[in-house]
């Protein structure tokens, strides 16, 4: 199949956390992590001014810190270089706010582990699932519907949704996707989807449960625009190129 990376025989299994501001949340969502379905636990705390980094660590967590705020890609990115240097065959991101449901981490392993599935990530959206639910704004679900209409149409795709937080690559998928090229912020994400398209390698989304509450990560409104007007940038760029 067209852009189908290798599975190593060898699993290690890496839950990567990018961290900033969860000492309210971290221990629940560790709490409710299948232990028995990863093999190491890594948290990068991004210059929190709370007690992120000592609840980590009396978690027993790994951890890795940056000394000053470099903003949510560039934490990802030390995320995956750290997970792939531990030698991680998959690694899963969990964000540690628990606005992602952490038991839902074994649903996506199970392509990869499977070997159906270079990529996966968790939709709010899939099998017709409506987030509002689980809490999620109102003026968040209309923007996620909106830009997720307009990027598959750029892409040419057919995801429920473009905009989780909560995915899981193969190590050989991280190491094709050079993701250091990427954005420091939130755009980041976008920037590593597309990208996969553009490669063909396989995606999989995997349904999980929307769970917002007043603990969970939220970025302002202002930066949220900034956000979709990247991403679909992003997905027009990859539009023009394809199309020359």
């Amino acid at each position: 199949m067209k852009g189908a990376l290798p599975v190593l025989a060898s699993r290690f299994t890496v839950v990567v956390m990018p961290a900033y501001q969860a000492e309210q949340t971290l221990r629940r969502t560790v709490d409710e992590l299948p232990r028995d379905q990863v093999d190491h636990l890594l948290l990068v705390d991004d210059a929190s001014r709370d007690g992120t980094v000592a609840v980590a660590l009396a978690l027993g967590l790994d951890v890795r810190t940056h000394p000053r705020n470099r903003g949510y890609g560039a934490n990802q990115k030390t995320c995956y270089r750290e997970a792939i240097h531990l030698g991680a065959t998959a690694v899963v991101l969990l964000h540690p706010d628990c606005q992602y449901d952490p038991a839902a981490v074994p649903n996506l392993l199970e392509p990869i582990n499977d070997g159906r599935a270079d990529i996966t990530f968790g939709s709010r959206f899939a099998d017709g699932a409506d987030p509002r639910t689980g809490g999620m704004p109102y003026y968040r679900y209309l923007g996620n519907r909106f830009t997720t209409w307009v990027q598959n149409h750029l892409l040419g795709t057919h995801f429920t949704e473009m905009h989780s937080g909560m995915r899981a690559y193969t190590r050989a998928a991280l190491e094709r996707l050079n993701f250091t090229e990427f954005s420091d912020d939130f755009v980041f994400d976008t920037q590593m989807l597309v990208r996969a398209h553009a490669l063909g390698l396989r995606i999989i989304e995997v349904p999980i449960p929307t769970r917002y509450s007043s603990d969970s990560s939220s970025i302002s409104i202002p930066r949220s625009l900034r956000y979709v007007g990247q991403s679909i940038w992003e997905c027009w760029c990859y539009r023009a190129s394809a199309h020359g």
